[in-house]
């Protein structure tokens, strides 16, 4: 018993200091009172700092104390210390400042992946498949170097300069780059592109700052290219920014229409309606999700789904309809808090069953969904006990744990091959692929100068699989015939060609390809290009 209240002991005095420290902030200094908590835990800090045995690290208790209290909330209050303040905004800023180049560390050498689109990088003519050797003139290959260091010596505030030197295939001379720093935009658009004349396809992977805009633009290039229905793909986006998935699901509607509202204990219902200006709001819709998908995600899926804009394709949502402020510290962490719940048009909560101070259990509901077999069995969603919705049309929704799909598509596990997830685990296609593209880039890009050519002609079963494998052998991955399967074959030639397309023609063209594979995406063009669509959906709504 002793040992478990020493253990104890210095969090519970960690806690009680922080929490003397914000609840004493609600009150005016000189009128303490007698069972003013604050004043109390300020008796006790000032006890621990004068008779403590130790020397007392007065931050360090502080950070643990406040950990210690966000996991007595909700799974999703959190911390952020602010040591990781500065890249976690960043991320949903949706911009850094920086070269703006995406990298690769192949054979201990910084490999240019890409340069993004619009960066300084990009402007000076350095090209993907650079080698980075030299950072103001001081050698960075060969040296093991890693990928933070490369972050620490590109990064910095706009307007600065850096000295780069480039080994460039072909070219035997360095070149020597003086690169003037800049805001890069972090993409949260992954792929834009035309899947045939009619239907175009958007992938996005994030809800920050900027998604609002790229969307948009990519919506409207699409259109200009006659595009006329949507595939919008949410698989595995784990959400955001709660203005820019009312943005989002605004574009598909020209009549206003509630997209979202929010409540909470403390803050009054907040209706979110869209102003009737969407550039989509005709032609099929469909929208791709999976247990990956959350939060923002589920609100532009809900919001469809509940006025029968168009249909939801995939798996169960994962289930988070709780909605945090975030409020930075004076030490330059931040708090984010949950303050209210959202809601879809139809009232429905979309936040999973959860209980305080218990997220192991919390973040454990996808596995267990998993193991009953939801994933591969649409009659073992067990959510379709829940409260019961209407849509606009009157087709029956379910609240409370998620975005039930209108059509059910199986997690196809047949690509779970021992062989193909230690090779990806292992990072061992990527740097594959980099290498191979190194040796052969200007070969492909002079028999396959577009895409088109690319996807039709080039067969990496042939080209590269065969390499590929005696690659890996080297590596230690040794193949297992019993385990293996012509589909498993499939997989990694598609793989390995959809990474060769991405570092020839741009990050959309590796989805264009992948793409093929993902059965959900091959589900919607099948439904899109047949009467089943209409079927499913009710198009007597006013958008």
């Amino acid at each position: 018993m002793n040992k478990k209240y020493n253990y104890f002991l210095p969090l519970l005095l960690a806690v009680m200091v922080v929490m003397g420290m914000l609840i004493g902030a609600r009150f005016q200094p000189g009128q303490p009172k007698s069972n003013d908590s604050g004043s109390k835990f300020s008796e006790i800090l000032n006890y621990i700092k004068t008779s403590y045995v130790d020397t007392v690290n007065t931050n360090l208790l502080t950070e643990d104390a406040i950990k210690a209290m966000m996991t007595d909330l909700d799974p999703h209050s959190d911390y952020i210390p602010a040591s990781t303040f500065v890249t976690v905004n960043q991320e949903m800023q949706g911009d850094f400042e920086g070269i703006g180049v995406e990298f690769n560390i192949l054979n201990d050498t910084i490999l240019v992946v890409a340069p993004i689109s619009g960066g300084p990088s990009e402007q000076l003519g350095i090209m993907s498949g650079d080698k980075i050797v030299k950072i103001e003139n001081k050698n960075v290959a060969g040296i093991g170097i890693k990928n933070d260091d490369v972050f620490k010596k590109l990064r910095g505030k706009k307007g600065t300069k850096v000295n780069i030197s480039i080994l460039r295939r072909g070219i035997s001379k360095l070149l020597d780059y003086t690169i003037s720093r800049d805001k890069i935009p972090i993409l949260s658009v992954d792929a834009s592109y035309l899947i045939d004349s009619k239907t175009g396809y958007i992938k996005i992977n994030r809800f920050s700052a900027k998604t609002s805009e790229e969307f948009y633009n990519s919506l409207s290039t699409l259109k200009s290219q006659g595009m006329q229905n949507l595939i919008l793909d949410l698989t595995d986006n784990p959400g955001g920014l709660l203005n820019v998935a009312y943005d989002i699901a605004s574009q598909f509607f020209t009549s206003k229409k509630l997209i979202v509202y929010t409540q909470g204990r403390v803050k009054a219902r907040s209706d979110m309606k869209t102003s009737g200006n969407g550039i989509f709001s005709k032609g099929k819709l469909i929208i791709l999700v999976n247990e990956g998908s959350a939060s923002a995600s589920e609100i532009v899926a809900g919001a469809v789904q509940d006025w029968d804009r168009g249909l939801i394709v995939g798996r169960r949502t994962f289930g988070k309809g709780l909605v945090q402020d975030q409020v930075q510290l004076s030490d330059g962490s931040a708090v984010r808090l949950t303050v209210a719940k959202y809601y879809t048009p139809s009232g429905r909560c979309i936040q999973k069953p959860y209980t305080l101070n218990d997220r192991e259990d919390y973040y454990k509901d996808i596995m267990n969904r998993y193991k009953h077999g939801e994933f591969t069995n649409k009659d073992s969603n067990n959510i379709k006990n829940g409260h019961k919705f209407k849509t606009a049309g009157g087709r029956i929704v379910y609240g409370g744990g998620g975005i039930t799909p209108d059509v059910f598509v199986a997690l196809d596990t047949s690509f779970n091959a021992e062989y193909i997830n230690t090779a990806i685990s292992k990072g061992l296609m990527n740097r594959f692929a980099l290498m191979y593209y190194d040796r052969n880039s200007l070969t492909i890009k002079k028999k396959y100068p577009l895409f088109e050519q690319f996807n039709k002609n080039f067969q990496a079963e042939t080209e590269m699989l065969k390499d590929f494998k005696i690659f890996a052998l080297k590596e230690g991955l040794k193949e297992n015939p019993k385990k293996f399967s012509v589909k498993s074959d499939k997989y990694l030639a598609m793989q390995l060609k959809a990474l060769i397309a991405r570092q020839l023609y741009g990050r959309s063209y590796y989805f264009a390809v992948a793409n093929i594979l993902k059965e959900e995406y091959v589900k919607a063009i099948e439904l899109i290009n047949s009467d089943q669509f209409e079927k499913l959906s009710i198009r007597s709504i006013d958008y």
